[in-house]
């Protein structure tokens, strides 16, 4: 067994590796394969870790693993911190389309948990009396961003764009808000844009699929016309190409009557969103839901609200 000091780690120390181990990779394989190096001589932790879900709910039930057993793995989660908090590169996130964005998350994360190796880095090098400072109350611990409290803090910005008087204003603030929804379950999002008069769309992965996204907030709900137009951008992608129309105030009853019977795109509309925030069905699970639904029916719309909760 591998004995630690006798000093204990401060639970925000712990909440910032959890936001660290969750930035400094983007994709879920280069993330198991990093998380596999890092406990080579750990392999009861690296065995325990469920890496079907996101990458952010790994990082908490290991961090969960180390603090409720800190005697034992004292020196682990040091190091951790510390090799961690010396990163100045990040490869996997240096590839993605929005690297510039992934990169300065990355190293938000990586200097937040600098400060706490920092504020007792004399003690960090002799490592047998890191982080001096005791905790106070045990339920610090609450205080970590783990994932349930991240999916708090979107549904209270969800309810925040519903109130904005500028409806253009929520719908320009709504694509971010889906892109940290999606980043959230790892179905690593990318933005939409403009390049040279082009408009580039949105994307996610889930399962090996690949979906082009288009987010709407109208006044009303989609119409057929644009539910065709989608359509038609999906298959002029590829036959394997997929999409996923999201519209905060639904489809229009022709629209959804168009693609009952053929579809190359699933929906999603705002309850469906306000279903994942309440935590009633994972956004992964939704997703795949949908495909499903669509793959032996042809139809495009499978509220939440007709599954099986």
């Amino acid at each position: 067994m591998r004995q630690g000091g006798t000093k204990k780690i401060h639970p925000d120390a712990y909440g910032a590796l959890i936001e660290a181990l969750t930035a400094i990779n983007w994709n879920k394989l280069a993330y198991q394969q990093d998380l596999r190096r890092r406990l080579r001589e750990y392999p009861e932790l690296f065995a325990i870790l469920d890496f079907t879900t996101t990458k952010r709910e790994t990082s908490t039930q290991l961090v969960n693993t180390l603090l409720a057993d800190e005697h034992r793995y004292r020196d682990l989660s040091i190091e951790l911190m510390t090799d961690i908090s010396r990163l100045e590169t990040f490869p996997n996130l240096s590839k993605q389309v929005d690297a510039e964005d992934l990169l300065a998350q990355a190293r938000n994360a990586v200097s937040n948990l600098q400060e706490w190796v920092g504020r007792h880095a004399a003690i960090a090098e002799e490592r047998e009396t890191f982080f001096a400072e005791l905790a106070e109350r045990r339920d610090e611990v609450s205080r970590r961003r783990d994932f349930a409290k991240v999916v708090g803090e979107l549904r209270h910005e969800f309810l925040r764009l519903h109130d904005i008087p500028n409806r253009q204003q929520a719908g320009r603030e709504f694509e971010p808000f889906l892109y940290r929804l999606f980043a959230l379950f790892d179905l690593e999002p990318t933005l939409a844009y403009n390049l040279k008069g082009e408009q580039i769309d949105g994307s996610i992965y889930h399962d090996t699929n690949h979906y082009i996204v288009e987010a709407k907030w109208l006044a009303s709900t989609v119409e057929a016309e644009q539910m065709t137009n989608f359509d038609g951008k999906v298959r002029r992608k590829g036959k394997n190409a997929l999409g996923l129309l999201v519209s905060v105030n639904g489809f229009s009853e022709g629209g959804r009557e168009l693609f009952k019977r053929g579809t190359s795109f699933i929906t999603m509309d705002g309850s469906d969103v306000f279903c994942v925030l309440e935590g009633r069905i994972r956004l992964d699970e939704l997703i795949a839901r949908k495909l499903q639904h669509a793959s032996r029916t042809g139809n495009c719309y499978f509220p939440a609200a007709e599954m099986s909760l």
